[in-house]
């Protein structure tokens, strides 16, 4: 089994219905990947040693997703000189626009890339993870450029009635 490259991380079981999306699209990728429940509010000892100790792990970024008041994404950011990519979880209360707001307005100088509420935001989290690592990575960039053809392939086959 290939060493995980990136780290995804969720602030409960729950956002797993939008996250898996990530996990799924890195896998259809062949990125290896780690997949864990930290929680900013819960288990904050957790989420602190788990960003401290990414990068020595072999970790090159991290998709944070998070629902609510979504302080995930930018805790681990504020902890780590990784890439974090944030992805906002729908909420019960405000259908994630909530989330969104609270991983995109992160204060100048703690990045968080921040991506489409729910399932869309979790893929485009896994595939731009996987355009950064193909700027380093032979066979991400071969996958990630199998990829975007297979994409283009198929929108120029679409035939319309």
């Amino acid at each position: 089994m290939a060493k995980p490259l990136v780290g995804i991380i969720m602030g409960s079981s729950s956002d797993w219905e939008t996250m898996q999306h990530a996990a799924a699209q890195l896998e259809a990728l062949g990125v290896p990947f780690e997949k864990r429940v930290v929680s900013a509010h819960r288990t904050p000892k957790l989420m602190v040693s788990y960003a401290e100790s990414a990068e020595r792990r072999g970790l090159k970024l991290i998709i944070a997703g998070a629902g609510g008041a979504a302080h995930l994404p930018g805790m681990t950011a504020s902890l780590t000189t990784l890439p974090v990519l944030g992805v906002p979880v729908e909420s019960k209360a405000l259908q994630g626009l909530d989330s969104l707001l609270s991983i995109a307005q992160m204060p100048g100088g703690v990045p968080v890339a921040t991506f489409a509420i729910g399932k869309a935001g979790a893929i485009n989290a896994a595939l731009f993870a996987a355009s950064l690592l193909a700027q380093s990575d032979a066979k991400t960039k071969r996958a990630w450029q199998d990829f975007r053809t297979a994409q283009t392939k198929k929108v120029l086959k679409t035939k319309l009635p």
